[in-house]
């Protein structure tokens, strides 16, 4: 059996999950309940129409549930178990990250494959004094969240470097 990469994110990052993801699922929510909602109203004041004005009513409510719902989940259950379940390690040859709640992905990024690497922090990230890694090869981009600035910094480069000898030795 593998063994599970040692380094966890910045407990900070958590924070940031929350704020990104009741902001969106409140968005999503809201339209999806609120306008049709706001559209049956205008008809049913238009026509008259009890039974439209009643299913507004109850768009209403579901969306309140579901807002408390999501403001739970996204509060409170998810930000945690995403957080125990984020890992990376960095070796002499290779990157692992290993991701996932449900589904558990593990990639292994071997420094000869790095192409370059870049560290960024967005507005948010910034206001937690975190930042977030980027290791770039052919294949794609990885990237590490919320990590200290430091942290960061000091991954990126180490990353960095490590690709470099990984290429002289070729």
């Amino acid at each position: 059996m593998p063994t599970i990469p040692r380094e966890k994110l910045d407990p900070r990052i958590k924070n940031i999950w929350r704020i990104n993801d009741l902001v969106a699922s409140l968005i999503v929510v809201n339209l999806l309940l609120l306008v049709p909602a706001g559209v049956l109203r205008l008809i049913a004041a238009a026509e008259a129409a009890e039974a439209l004005d009643e299913i507004a009513r109850m768009l209403t409510a579901a969306d309140i549930a579901l807002s408390i719902a999501a403001v739970v989940m996204f509060a409170f259950i998810i930000p945690p178990i995403r957080y125990a379940r984020w890992r990376y390690e960095i070796s002499d040859d290779f990157l692992e990250i290993m991701t996932g709640i449900i589904w558990k992905k593990r990639t292994v990024i071997p420094f000869i494959r790095v192409q370059n690497t870049d560290t960024k922090q967005g507005p948010l990230m910034r206001m937690f004094g975190l930042s977030s890694v980027t290791v770039s090869t052919a294949a794609g981009e990885h990237e590490i969240p919320g990590l200290d600035v430091q942290v960061a910094d000091d991954l990126r480069n180490r990353a960095a470097e490590l690709a470099r000898v990984a290429r002289e030795d070729v």
